[in-house]
Parts: C-alpha cells; sequence; structure tokens
C-alpha cells in the first residue's frame, strides 16, 4: 500500500506492510493498564494518500416523513448542499431511538433498491440520513447498519471483536464503486435550529483551511487518568506545528475532567477518553470541526445512558461527531483512531471520509454531522466522477 507520512507539513510517500498495529491484531487494553505507560513516545504514523473526496453530486439524502425533524433538517440540506430531486429518497418508519431487525430489514432494501436502481444516479456513492432517530438498530448503529448490513453476530457478545470495515483507511474517494457500500452519516443535533447551523457551518467550512493565508487552526489531543478510556492515546500524534496545513497539533495531558481553557487558536479537531466534558465553556471551533471522546455509550443520542452524547458536540460547535450506540469494550479498533482521522481530513477528505476511514471495526458506532465537509478541501483532492460504466466492485451487502 502506499501511504504517506507529514514530514514539515508535507507529504513523504513510505511503503510499510500495515499502517495501524491495532488494524491487524485486536487487542483492548486490560483496566487499569495505561497506553502511555507502555509506550510513552508518541510519533507520528503513516497513512494511506487519498484518491480523492466526495462531491454534493455524489450524496443521496434519505428523509424520514414521519419525522417533523426530519423534513425539516433534510429540505435544509437539499437548499444548501443543491441536491438533485433525484437524489433523494423519502421514507415512512417510526421515529424513535432503537429499530429491531425485523424492523430494520425492509428499511434498508428500500434504501438498497432505490439507489442501485440508479436513484440520484449511479454516482451516488454516500448518504446523508437525515434524522436523530434512530440511531440504532438493537445492538448496531443505524449508520453501520445502513452501510454495510445489520451484523448480527456483535449482538452476541458486544465485548466481541468487531467485522473489519472494507473502508477502514482505505484510500478511494468512490466506496460504492470499489467497495460496494455507502457509507452514511446522521444529520442529527439535539434541536431542529442547532442541526439546521451544523450544516451552515459544513457548508461554509468547505476549503477555507490550509491555505497560505487561511487562519492557524489547533487539533488537540488529550489524555486523562481514565484508564479505561484513555486506551487510544498512545496513538495520538506528537504535539507538532504543522506549517504547510497552519494547523497547531497538541498532545496534552489533563490531570482532570477535560476542560478546554479560552485562548488558542480555533479548534479543528478534539479528541480525549471520558464519561463526559463538562463544562464544555471554552471550546471554539473552526467551521467543519471534528469532536469525539471515547466512552461506551456517547452514541446514545438522548444522553439517557447517562453518558455524554456526541450530540453534545454538535451543541458546541464542531460540525461532525462519533460515539458508540451500545457497550463496545475499550477496543481501540471500535473508535476513531486519532492520526487516520487528522491525517485524513488534513488531506482534503469530507468529515464522513475522515470518521468512517479512521474506524477499523464501526458496527457500533453512529456517526454524526454533515458529511461533505471539507475544510481542507484542495484543488489537488478533487472529487472524481463516477461513470455509468464504473460498477460495484463488491456484492450488495
Amino acid at each position: 500500500m502506499m501511504i504517506i507520512r507529514w514530514s514539515r507539513g508535507l507529504f513523504a510517500a513510505v511503503l510499510v506492510p500495515c499502517a495501524y498495529a491495532y488494524a491487524c491484531a485486536g487487542t483492548a487494553w486490560a483496566e487499569g493498564e495505561s497506553p502511555a505507560a507502555a509506550n510513552p513516545a508518541l510519533r507520528w504514523q503513516a497513512v494511506p494518500r487519498i484518491e480523492g473526496r466526495l462531491s454534493a453530486a455524489q450524496i443521496g439524502l434519505v428523509i424520514n416523513e414521519d419525522d417533523p425533524y426530519s423534513v425539516a433538517v433534510g429540505e435544509h440540506y437539499i437548499a444548501k448542499r443543491g441536491l438533485l430531486p433525484a437524489q433523494v429518497l423519502r421514507l415512512r418508519f417510526a421515529p424513535r431511538p432503537s429499530l429491531s431487525p425485523p424492523e430494520f430489514a425492509p428499511l434498508r432494501e428500500q434504501i438498497q433498491a432505490h439507489f442501485n436502481a440508479g436513484g440520484g444516479g449511479v454516482g451516488i456513492q454516500a448518504l446523508a440520513l437525515a434524522w436523530r432517530m434512530p440511531w440504532a438498530v438493537a445492538c448496531n448503529s443505524i449508520t453501520s447498519a445502513v452501510t454495510l448490513g445489520f451484523d448480527a453476530e456483535q449482538c452476541v457478545n458486544g465485548c466481541a471483536r468487531g467485522r473489519s470495515s472494507p473502508y477502514f483507511a482505505h484510500p478511494t474517494a468512490l466506496p460504492y464503486n470499489r467497495l460496494g457500500l455507502r457509507p452514511s452519516m446522521l444529520l442529527a443535533a439535539d434541536s431542529v435550529d442547532s442541526a439546521l447551523e451544523m450544516i451552515d457551518r459544513g457548508v461554509a467550512s468547505d476549503g477555507h483551511l490550509g491555505k497560505r493565508f487561511s487562519p492557524w487552526v489547533e487539533a488537540v489531543f488529550v489524555s486523562t487518568p481514565d484508564a479505561a478510556r484513555n486506551v487510544r492515546a498512545v496513538n495520538f500524534p506528537p504535539s507538532t506545528r504543522l506549517n504547510a496545513p497552519r494547523v497547531e497539533v497538541r498532545s496534552e495531558r489533563q490531570r482532570g475532567s477535560p476542560e478546554r481553557q479560552p485562548g488558542g487558536e480555533p479548534m479543528v479537531l478534539y479528541q480525549t477518553g471520558a464519561v463526559s466534558v463538562q463544562p464544555m465553556r471554552g471550546f471554539f471551533f473552526a467551521p467543519g470541526a471534528v469532536a469525539d471522546h471515547l466512552t461506551s455509550t456517547a452514541g446514545v443520542l438522548d444522553g439517557s445512558s447517562g453518558q455524554m452524547s456526541a450530540t453534545r458536540w454538535i451543541e458546541a460547535g464542531a460540525t461532525a461527531s462519533y460515539g458508540t450506540v451500545s457497550e463496545p469494550c475499550n477496543h481501540v479498533q471500535k473508535f476513531p483512531q486519532p492520526q487516520l482521522l487528522l491525517q485524513t481530513l488534513l488531506q482534503g477528505s469530507t468529515v464522513l471520509e475522515a470518521y468512517w476511514k479512521s474506524v477499523a471495526w464501526p458496527a457500533q458506532g453512529v456517526f454524526i454531522g454533515e458529511p461533505l465537509a471539507a475544510p481542507f478541501a484542495s484543488t489537488w483532492a478533487t472529487p472524481p466522477s463516477a461513470s455509468p460504466s464504473s460498477s460495484a466492485s463488491a456484492a450488495d451487502r
């Protein structure tokens, strides 16, 4: 695999057999064991060079007409991203937190049938789901179930290994044509108004960072004393000033609950491991920013699990986030890999691509946000075209 490494703000191609050890062998850290103690020296890791990014013409939108939130948010998304009527599928189903597998099966069949038959054109590569409920199908997230199909085996034991995503760390910008899957993201927020603001931030973010006169931003990675939730700290990048994309990377250690103090540049990325990040004063996000916290049930979007919901990041000004909907145990493969997420985003990918490509075992994880936001979009990472002659290389899932 051809991969790249940030070096003084530039890409340098190198070859390695496996970009991330945890992608090759699944091991959860033992309770109380600190990965930072096991490997205190943070270093940059190699990531795949992307082949382009998704465009608005390549995304399909699904609206639930029985859900006023879905209708309002979906219509706003159509207007802001200029989607054509053929790119939009309107369905009717119960807007509740979780669907059973029998309830979900006909929903996915309708989505597959519409877009596989040419709904929106043969170039539809990804999906935006215009709702906040449901976020789950039994123990699976709605986004993984729509994209990869329902994984019943994961529900036998939520702490077991997950099914590997073929999209993980993949360079393609045409996931349906190349892999036979359409990654999906929920347009989810705590209210309609918050969702509309999230969409507006995503649209405003496109290509506004990483240029010569763009503002500097920060990518912040915070280690915590919570050993069970701090497991991915070993994969945080070292603190570095990246001059080319104009990003200050900060890897910090937090003694107490993660809290961002006022000051500094706006953040384009924030990651930590904690049950919650409260209070969230001082968080200043750039348009198109991504943020998440590793904990068991951040994907329970109404916060009823007792842990902070991923939608709190949207309320704080982020444009995309991630959380698991059922107990995954602390397998790092079930959460966004820090350097994959950052470096894929820096190459000009959309937040949907950067998040999906950073999770090796996504069955339990829900992706939320404005999928097409691409703050580092650049001319060399232009969207590829999906011609009618290009077909999926894998069987429909």
